[in-house]
């Protein structure tokens, strides 16, 4: 490959265009070597709106015509849940890069078929979980693996707002995947598997909406080693939303919306210190410059968003609403 076509610039499409969509295509803007190409959503007015903010190219009414553009190199998918993989196997179909919005499906049998299509296809693929990528969260990664305070002893981390119920939004649709589960459930469960890795042993329990859609959900992850994550949920209430790791030598905290960009608060024996990031973005810049990247380099798979991990990260959400008894 040559220099000048490592700096092609990437075009890129976005099919559903909800709130997470006007996120990531803001920090599109941000991005050196990346174009907002082309967007997709099920009405041309709201395809042209969303064109229009953001000096879109090509604005269609169906997520096919997209898929079909030529001139698309990648897309973010990001409707509801519900609808990732079919969405997903669409743009693979026609050898288009998948940046996919977590969850990354419904279940595992979904996941396993969107990467086993990726690979037979020989194209890039990623769930979108962006706090993976974020300096914040690399910067406490780095701390665990050096262990600068020891081992890890115990891990909280939650996740909740209120939110007055309401039937007709997809937040509480569990038909589209909704409840608290999922939608913000998955970032504790995610800081516990990329710190902890695969518990031996999890409870836990759940409240419901009457239309079976989960309010919350209480988790316990165990391991061999005799540590424990706390890890919570909630659609009924406002939670501190951080992440606790208690080491032997000290704590970590990573403040407030600990999911997105944040400032971590360090605990040491003699000492406390706030580190803050100096984030100008919203935050969805650092997942897309690693994509482009691993694009750029003909990678198929990224390996800090690996398959494995994607793979780890659903069958635990399909074990939590096993014990829940959760289904959609």
């Amino acid at each position: 490959m040559t220099n000048k076509s490592k700096q092609k610039t990437i075009n890129w499409g976005i099919i559903g265009l909800g709130k997470i969509a006007n996120k990531f295509a803001t920090d599109l803007q941000t991005v050196e070597g990346a174009k907002l190409y082309a967007v997709a959503s099920r009405t041309q007015e709201k395809a042209n709106a969303f064109a229009e903010k953001f000096n879109v190219t090509k604005a269609y009414n169906s997520y096919d015509l997209l898929a079909n553009d030529p001139n698309i190199d990648a897309v973010y998918i990001a409707t509801p849940h519900a609808l990732h993989k079919e969405n997903t196997l669409l743009c693979l179909e026609k050898g288009i890069a998948v940046l996919c919005e977590k969850p990354f499906a419904m279940n595992a049998n979904e996941v396993g078929e969107m990467i086993a299509r990726a690979k037979e296809k020989n194209v890039l693929l990623m769930e979108a979980l962006w706090t993976y990528f974020l300096p914040h969260y690399q910067y406490v990664l780095k701390a665990i693996e050096n262990k600068t305070y020891g081992n890890i002893i115990k891990l909280e981390a939650d996740f909740g707002f209120h939110r007055d119920f309401d039937d007709n939004t997809r937040l509480f649709n569990k038909s589209l995947g909704g409840g608290s589960l999922l939608d913000i459930g998955i970032y504790p469960i995610f800081a516990a598997l990329s710190t902890l890795g695969i518990p031996e042993n999890i409870a836990a329990t759940a409240t419901y909406f009457d239309n079976g859609a989960d309010s919350s959900c209480s988790m316990t992850f165990e391991y061999n080693d005799g540590v424990t994550a706390y890890l919570k949920s909630s659609l009924l209430e406002n939670l501190p939303t951080e992440a606790i790791f208690q080491f032997e030598k000290g704590k970590i905290k990573i403040n407030t919306m600990f999911h997105q960009p944040s400032t971590v608060t360090i605990y040491s024996e003699d000492d406390v210190e706030t580190i803050t990031f100096d984030y100008e973005t919203i935050g969805y810049n650092y997942e897309t410059i690693h994509f482009n990247e691993l694009l750029r380099q003909g990678k198929t798979e990224s390996p800090i968003m690996s398959f494995k991990f994607s793979k780890t990260l659903i069958k635990t959400l399909d074990k939590v609403r096993e014990l829940i008894n959760l289904r959609y």
